[in-house]
C-alpha cells in the first residue's frame, strides 16, 4: 500500500511541476476575445475564487466536465465564484456550437492556437481539460482541483 501511495505522489508532483503557473503564483493578466466578440481581461475577475478552465470542442473529457461545470457554475455564482473557460479550438464554428450545445453561461474566451496558445503557455496546459483555481487575492491554490477544494475556497 505505501508503494502505490508513493508511486501516486510522484506522478501527481510530476504533472504539476511542468506547469508553468506554480501555487502561489498570481493570476496573470491578458485579454482574449469571448463568444460574443468582446475583449475579456482576466483582471475584470479579480476579488472573486476563480476557476480558469481550459478546454476544447473536440475533447470528449472536457464536454463530460463541462456536463459537471455548468449545474456547479449555477449553484454557486452568487458566492463571489466565476468560471472562465478557454478554450484552445482552432475552429471558431465548433467551439461556439460547443457552447451552445453545453449551455456554458460563464464566461468564454479563445484563444485558438492550440497548445501553442499564449494563454496555454502562460499557465503551462499540456493536456485538456486543464483547470486552475485561483483565491479572492488572485492567488492560484490549486491546479485541476477537486470539488471539495473549489467550495473550500469559496467558502472563504
Amino acid at each position: 500500500m505505501k508503494k502505490i501511495i508513493l508511486v501516486v505522489s510522484v506522478i501527481i508532483s510530476f504533472s504539476t511541476a511542468n506547469a508553468q503557473m506554480k501555487i502561489g503564483d498570481n493570476l496573470p493578466d491578458f485579454e482574449l476575445k469571448n463568444n460574443k466578440e468582446a475583449t475579456v481581461s482576466l483582471a475584470s475577475v479579480k476579488g472573486k475564487t476563480v476557476l480558469i478552465d481550459f478546454w476544447a470542442s473536440w475533447c470528449a473529457p472536457c464536454r463530460m466536465a463541462n456536463k459537471k461545470l455548468v449545474p456547479f457554475y449555477n449553484q454557486y455564482k452568487t458566492e463571489n465564484f466565476e468560471i472562465i473557460g478557454i478554450s484552445l479550438d482552432t475552429d471558431q464554428a465548433k467551439w461556439i456550437s460547443a457552447i451552445q450545445k453545453d449551455k456554458l453561461e460563464y464566461e468564454q474566451l479563445i484563444d485558438p492556437k492550440g497548445f501553442d496558445a499564449p494563454s496555454a503557455i502562460v499557465f503551462g496546459v499540456e493536456q485538456l481539460p486543464s483547470a486552475y483555481l485561483f483565491d479572492a487575492t488572485g492567488k492560484l491554490v490549486a491546479v485541476n482541483p477537486t470539488e471539495e477544494q473549489i467550495l473550500m475556497q469559496i467558502k472563504k
